[in-house]
């Protein structure tokens, strides 16, 4: 399995048989290495409604005929504009063909602003842990500090995570390092940051300061075999 980071908290999926995108914000994200136009997907999974997260899905679910995998408000809103879609909600968990997707807690918000402005509310943010051949990739999508991080480490042997450091709407640096230590990921990599100006961070840094070998600093494009 590869697994691919592009800017944000965007991040591919590579099986043998399918690509799955998470939260594939490209087009307006400097940071992202991917072409919106030309990105293919099987399957998209959503932490929650905001722009800078569902992205591109809808054009790129769109062109590829993906199945879209999100908290239930908003997968009935993208059912809404005729996209194909799977509901889910916190604590729960569904076995796929391309593999486990359950849906943990977060603590952000969670609103889509449409073409025309209006902003419509999209159901509580979440967390993903995927699983695939037995290897576990936990995205935490938007989040402040909780403590039930603990406890997502304790239930699952996670293999890589992907925690957000950009702080202002998400986790700081500092906060982060707890969460890293609470979900005993055997590797962890920062997202949500150097975007925009408000959220400008040091990964580098951030990553040497994980527990020793665990931490790595993804640039956009780059990836991790597991």
């Amino acid at each position: 399995m590869k697994v691919s980071f592009h800017g944000q908290s965007a991040v591919r999926i590579v099986t043998g048989k399918h690509t799955i995108l998470i939260d594939p914000f490209i087009s307006g994200n400097g940071t992202s290495d991917l072409d919106a136009s030309k990105v293919e997907a099987d399957v998209i999974l959503l932490t929650h409604g905001h722009n800078d997260h569902v992205g591109d899905t809808i054009d790129i679910a769109k062109r590829n005929d993906s199945l879209i995998v999100a908290p239930f408000e908003l997968a009935n809103y993208l059912e809404s504009r005729g996209l194909k879609t799977h509901p889910m909600h916190i604590g729960g968990a569904h076995t796929f063909d391309f593999g486990k997707v359950k849906f943990t807690q977060a603590f952000h918000g969670s609103a889509f602003t449409d073409e025309n402005g209006e902003s419509i509310y999209t159901g509580m943010p979440a967390g993903i842990l995927f699983t695939f051949e037995g290897k576990t990739i936990y995205h935490a999508g938007d989040t402040g500090l909780f403590s039930d991080l603990k406890l997502i480490g304790e239930m699952n042997n996670i293999d890589l995570a992907f925690l957000p450091i950009g702080d202002n709407f998400t986790m700081g640096p500092e906060d982060a390092l707890v969460a890293a230590k609470w979900v005993q990921a055997k590797q962890v990599v920062p997202i949500h940051y150097n975007t925009f100006p408000l959220i400008e961070q040091d990964g580098e840094a951030f990553a040497k300061k994980v527990k020793p070998g665990k931490g790595v600093a993804l640039k956009p494009g780059e990836s991790i075999e597991l």
